[in-house]
């Protein structure tokens, strides 16, 4: 969770030149949520159940995450001043992806795979820097101050061990469920990368992005190699 207080810094130390970071950073966040997602997590799901039960995983994971996204953006806050308007909304998108996210970690922590849990608490934990840069950087813009910053930063990680609680007990208490945890919190994982943070990357720098993608990927292959996932 304090990870997302760790992107809050390149704001504090270099400004409005934080911005320039931010691409490469999302791609680095890319390429560790996709291989993250798919070794992590899809594959698992695979071994510890049927196909049917991956797909319905996959499907209702892909559409809770744009579900939630459609909702927050079809209904920005209203009452508040212009200048806090899009950090409110960043805010408030992170908040509900950092829920799927805590059921990766507790659905990971819950299978009997070894080094899995610990696999996706570093792809988190990765993804979440440039997650806290997201949030500072337009807070920064409209006048708050750097530890403003940095607790809005990490609230917007809080969802994330509920999730994780949540999905690791009703897994142990259903063992059936622990495919379609799997391929839920893989789907939503990989619908955030699709439709929010490799977009978002490549609009901000697109070569950083794909550097950082490619760095991000390579690295979380790295891990699961060590780890034996």
């Amino acid at each position: 969770t304090f990870a997302t207080g760790l992107g809050v810094i390149p704001v504090a130390v270099l400004g409005e030149r934080a911005e320039e970071l931010r691409g490469g950073l999302l791609g680095v966040a890319a390429g560790v949520m996709a291989v993250a997602a798919v070794v992590g997590l899809l594959l698992p799901a695979l071994d510890e159940g049927s196909g049917g039960e991956v797909a319905l995983g996959l499907v209702a994971g892909i559409g809770f995450l744009l579900a939630a996204r459609h909702f927050i953006e079809e209904a920005p806050p209203t009452a508040i001043a212009d200048g806090d308007r899009l950090w409110i909304l960043v805010f408030l998108v992170l908040l509900v992806h950092s829920l799927p996210e805590g059921f990766a970690i507790g659905t990971a922590y819950a299978s009997t795979t070894a080094g899995l849990g610990l696999f996706i608490v570093i792809a988190i934990a990765i993804q979440n820097v440039p997650e806290g840069t997201s949030t500072a950087i337009p807070m920064a813009t409209a006048g708050y101050g750097f530890w403003k910053q940095f607790w809005a930063a990490v609230l917007t990680s809080v969802p994330q061990p509920i999730g994780a609680v949540i999905a690791y007990l009703l897994v142990e208490q259903i063992a059936a469920l622990l495919p379609i945890s799997f391929a839920f919190a893989g789907g939503a994982m990989l619908a955030l990368v699709v439709v929010s943070v490799a977009p978002d990357a490549l609009r901000e720098r697109p070569r950083d992005a794909v550097v950082g993608a490619a760095l991000g990927g390579a690295f979380m292959l790295a891990v699961s190699i060590v780890l034996g996932v």
